[in-house]
């Protein structure tokens, strides 16, 4: 029976997995707490693997040091996740499409009222099975071009996975729900550059006047979360473009891969020549999300997706990389469990 007394760290932890907090907890009043999020993967064969810890654990402690929190030993938490995962493995699902979600996350735990860098943190993991993100088949989503709000802006924390970051988002999506739209696109400046498809990194194809397919997305540039699906849909997709690791499926003839800045005046004019080949967001959850249409100064920009609701780029990028998540397509990413 664990003990009831004052925790000197700040929190009692009890039998049940509650964890009581001082109402003065630093977290509570100065938002120092910051997230990951990760899937472990059961094969046909009961083999359980990681999908790129070391990219998660890599920012997790880029956030800790944003929010003077403290940084830690990526690989040793990494052992700590397997060894809760081999205790909860029986969690996670042997059907297709179905993983076990990790959510490793700490908080500033000191009770003090002051902001300054808390004297006492605590690093835990939560896990869930959670099944495909699209049970019926792939469903385009429509988006709203928000440029009455900003999610980050230079200099500021865009580019870490802080809790702070997301609270300001639920009431833009549901002002873009009550439009029409399931999600919002940030814009950013007078240019309205495109920056995050609601938590998720952006992408958008474009076919240039000699006829090469160009992957684009918004470089890293303080603004945009470095997502783990979005380096690995670039690495996939450069390997591809050079002939390094051709991609069943991709379309034929020149490719490119692009990490520079996009602006709505761009993509409009794009799509009004027809030269608009796709548009998609891509992040853990869903891995790639397919955009079709998207609402942008009281007009609506339509955006071409095949007859499963993908495009000719993101479908085959999509098949590619979850097989290699589940293990269908040995690879270094893959991280052995047991």
């Amino acid at each position: 029976m664990q003990s009831s007394l004052p925790d000197p760290l700040g929190y009692n932890s009890h039998a049940d997995g509650t964890i009581a907090l001082e109402p003065s907890a630093t977290v509570f009043h100065y938002a120092q707490g910051l997230f990951e999020g990760l899937k472990a993967y059961r094969d046909a064969n009961g083999k359980i693997t990681m999908f790129r810890p070391d990219m998660n654990m890599k920012r997790m402690n880029a956030s800790a040091e944003r929010v003077a929190l403290p940084t830690f030993d990526g690989d040793a938490v990494i052992e700590l996740m397997k060894q809760l995962i081999r205790l909860d493995k029986h969690w996670i699902p042997d059907q297709e499409g179905y993983s076990l979600y990790i959510r490793p996350t700490m908080i500033g735990t000191e009770a003090a009222l002051g902001i300054h860098p808390p004297n006492a943190a605590l690093l835990y993991v939560i896990c869930s099975p959670v099944g495909p993100y699209y049970r019926h088949g792939f469903k385009p989503v429509a988006l709203y071009g928000t440029t009455e709000y900003t999610r980050a802006s230079p200099g500021g924390i865009g580019a870490y996975k802080l809790s702070a970051n997301y609270a300001p988002g639920v009431m833009v999506q549901k002002e873009a729900a009550k439009k029409g739209y399931i999600q919002n696109l940030w814009l950013y400046g007078p240019e309205h550059h495109v920056t995050e498809v609601g938590t998720m990194n952006a992408f958008i194809v474009f076919k240039q006047a000699d006829g090469v397919l160009e992957i684009v997305t918004p470089p890293l540039d303080g603004m945009i979360l470095p997502g783990v699906t979005r380096d690995s849909v670039l690495a996939l997709a450069r390997d591809h473009a050079s002939g390094k690791a051709p991609i069943e499926g991709m379309p034929e003839g020149k490719l490119v891969v692009t990490e520079r800045p996009v602006t709505m005046k761009e993509v409009k004019k794009a799509a009004e020549e027809g030269r608009l080949v796709e548009f998609f967001g891509t992040g853990t959850a869903a891995v790639i999300s397919p955009v079709d249409r998207i609402g942008y100064e009281g007009e609506d920009l339509h955006i071409p997706t095949g007859p499963d609701g993908m495009g000719v780029i993101s479908r085959p990028i999509w098949k590619h990389l979850v097989g290699i998540q589940t293990g269908k397509i040995p690879h270094e990413w893959s991280v052995a469990v047991e």
